[in-house]
């Protein structure tokens, strides 16, 4: 049976499997900040960087879900793995049934869209979660619109860990920065840019660029996104009407909230509010 979704504007949803997405929604915010947001974390099942494609989808499908019942008529995937995982098959089974009219984005596509502007000889290397190499969703995407693109990728299992363990700036951290970045540039020497994958690699910036050879540029997806959402918002008009615009940005998690008020406040720069929800287990 069709589920009834409230039909009146609202926030715009953002979501994330843990805590990087807020690094994309700080700068959704900063060049948007006259609209509306809800801010969903699943905390409690992060990360979803070693999850099944199966798991991933299922988990992202719920939290979409819950999204559009608190009122979202847009939500955005501020995560590279659901985007990677999930983000297509919502789009393609999944929206039909639950409101055509309802818009699910990812931060793939709009990180790809620029690379081509960006990169100089062609090469480009991608440092991502194990789920997001593993799904070949960067290549892939590249490729259609720029197949003369070689395109490189590695995993950094350790990166994730230590952003959520406040150890970017530890002196540890040191060896998993240049273990991961060596090993990318071992596969083609010839990179010249470079995509941080992974929402929470930002945190990991200044110890990546002390570390990333000279002349290779590198890329995070916070402003690529935002600028984005802005043109998409533009060229949509019938979407934007249905966004509302206070001002506000509410926060939600699945985890305990003292622990998302906590963690958070290693991505955010102001004190916030949260509330714990459940989605379906």
């Amino acid at each position: 049976m069709k589920q009834t979704l409230p039909s009146t504007p609202g926030p715009i949803g953002v979501f994330d499997s843990g805590y990087g997405g807020l690094t994309i929604l700080s700068k959704i915010r900063e060049a948007l900040p006259q609209y509306d947001y809800i801010y969903l974390g699943d905390n409690a099942r992060a990360p979803y960087g070693t999850r099944s494609f199966e798991i991933v989808y299922e988990f992202t499908l719920q939290a979409v879900t819950k999204l559009f019942e608190m009122g979202c008529h847009l939500v955005i995937l501020a995560c590279n793995t659901a985007s990677a995982k999930a983000l297509r098959s919502i789009q393609i089974n999944d929206l039909p049934h639950l409101d055509p009219m309802r818009r699910v984005l990812g931060v793939i596509r709009p990180t790809v869209e620029r690379i081509g502007d960006i990169t100089k000889n062609r090469h480009v290397g991608v440092l991502a979660t194990a789920g997001t190499i593993k799904s070949g969703s960067y290549p892939l995407e590249i490729h259609k619109l720029f197949p003369d693109i070689r395109v490189s990728g590695e995993a950094c299992p350790m990166w994730v860990y230590l952003v959520e363990n406040n150890e970017a700036q530890g002196d540890g951290t040191d060896y998993f920065i240049r273990k991961y970045i060596n090993s990318l540039l071992a596969k083609d020497r010839q990179v010249d840019t470079v995509i941080l994958g992974c929402t929470h690699y930002p945190l990991l910036l200044p110890k990546i660029r002390r570390y990333m050879p000279e002349g290779i540029t590198t890329v995070t997806q916070g402003e690529l996104v935002a600028e984005s959402l802005k043109d998409y918002l533009r060229r949509h008009p019938e979407m934007d009407k249905k966004c509302t615009k206070g001002g506000r940005c509410v926060y939600r998690t699945t985890e305990a909230e003292e622990k998302f008020t906590e963690s958070a406040s290693t991505f955010l720069n102001e004190a916030i509010k949260v509330e714990r929800i459940s989605l379906e287990y």
